[in-house]
């Protein structure tokens, strides 16, 4: 097989934003890996990115002709074999959706897929295209990345004589991890264990669940099933199927589910989210695409957070809320169910968190787990910054 170039589809990125302003849609974490390192992992190939031109240096791009695979496209043994299978002619769809085609080395875009042959897919690939359904998936992802990571490989042993697990066969612990007293339940699931992680005392883990490389469980959590912390995170209080991508920290007492928390962030102390609304009627989820709020169809549907946003003590999170990239949220009462990025404010109202005070939290809160704030980062966000204006109705 030849190199994977993973592409932005354009009909399916802009419903993935406030995510995929700050990524490629194959960076999202789902799972115990991103959709990137799943296809690594399943094909044994590096893989490189076609995405957006102000992306592109962070997420570069392989020289040579490649095999251009969506980036939204869960890897599997069968969606794997019909990629293996496709001739350089042909092109790979669901539908009308394009999964797979051969692009040549100057190629910036999709339009040579259109000039091939249309062979349509045999299984039925899932396709990440909603926010939402990034924690809907994320018990089913967790279950089958357990196993291409763990496959043939024998787990660290818990030495600690006062935790207690349940279903010791559904449970990986990787070198470096220290586990104190807590509770571990994979009947439901597999619990996954990274390196270098600390689980501390009086836990109580419910799988499917990751905790990946870094990452602490801090004392007295209640960690529900489906839900992932990503690399370098810190978390307590009560979680439950939700996604945290890595680098953020919500290490308090206060309630988060059905959630997807991008990198970069932090909740505050007693923070809260709704994932239920009172009359149990269906999430209504603010929708780039469209420009308004559009109905999810789903019961339970908590909090969207894109990268670099925080949030005050006590924040209070109503049902299906989404907050951009890089927001700064805090005060009494509900804040709006839709936040921009580089809102400064809250319930109160908001002003524009101006891009040099953001950079340098950023740059400082970046720092605290010693990577860089580079020219590229700073270009990056500041094009995000730009890309967003019209979303802060308060500067007009």
């Amino acid at each position: 097989m030849e190199n994977l170039l993973l592409f932005d589809d354009p009909s399916i990125r802009g419903a993935l934003l406030p995510f995929t302003f700050t990524r490629p849609i194959a960076a999202i974490r789902i799972g115990i890996l991103t959709i990137a390192e799943k296809w690594e992992k399943v094909s044994g190939k590096e893989v490189s990115y076609l995405t957006q031109d102000y992306l592109q240096e962070k997420y570069p791009r392989k020289e040579g002709s490649c095999l251009a695979i969506n980036g939204g496209l869960i890897p599997s043994a069968e969606i794997l074999k019909e990629i293996q299978n496709l001739q350089e002619d042909q092109a790979l769809y669901a539908g009308k959706t394009l999964l797979a085609f051969y692009i040549g080395e100057t190629e910036k875009n999709l339009s040579a897929a259109t000039q091939k042959e249309v062979v349509q897919v045999d299984s039925e690939p899932l396709l990440i295209s909603k926010t939402w359904e990034i924690f809907q998936h994320n018990g089913k992802e967790i279950k089958r990345d357990f196993d291409l990571l763990t496959q043939g490989r024998k787990s660290q042993p818990i030495s600690d004589p006062h935790t207690k697990v349940y279903a010791p066969e559904n449970i990986f612990i990787e070198e470096g991890a220290v586990i104190r007293a807590a509770v571990l339940n994979a009947e439901n699931g597999p619990i996954y264990i990274g390196k270098n992680t600390e689980i501390q005392e009086g836990s109580l883990i419910r799988g499917p669940f990751a905790l990946c490389e870094g990452s602490t469980v801090n004392m007295g959590a209640k960690l529900r099933g489906d839900t992932t912390v990503g690399p370098h995170s810190k978390v307590g209080g009560e979680i439950s199927n939700s996604v945290i991508f890595g680098y953020s920290n919500k290490g308090h007492e206060g309630f988060l589910g059905n959630s997807v928390i991008g990198e970069w962030c932090n909740l505050g102390a007693d923070t809260n989210t709704s994932n239920l609304k009172n009359n149990y009627a269906p999430v209504k989820l603010w929708d780039y695409v469209r420009g308004g709020f559009a109905n999810t169809g789903l019961q339970f549907c908590g909090l969207m957070m894109g990268d670099h946003s925080k949030c005050g003590i006590n924040t209070m999170f109503n049902t299906g809320t989404v907050v951009g990239v890089g927001a700064n949220i805090f005060g009494d009462g509900f804040p709006r169910n839709f936040i921009p990025s580089f809102a400064w404010g809250g319930a109160a109202g908001f002003s524009t968190f101006q891009f040099p005070k953001f950079a340098q939290t950023a740059q400082a809160v970046m720092a605290r787990r010693k990577v860089a704030w580079d020219d590229v980062e700073e270009e990056m966000l500041r094009k995000v910054f730009d890309l967003t204006k019209n979303y802060r109705i308060w500067e007009k």
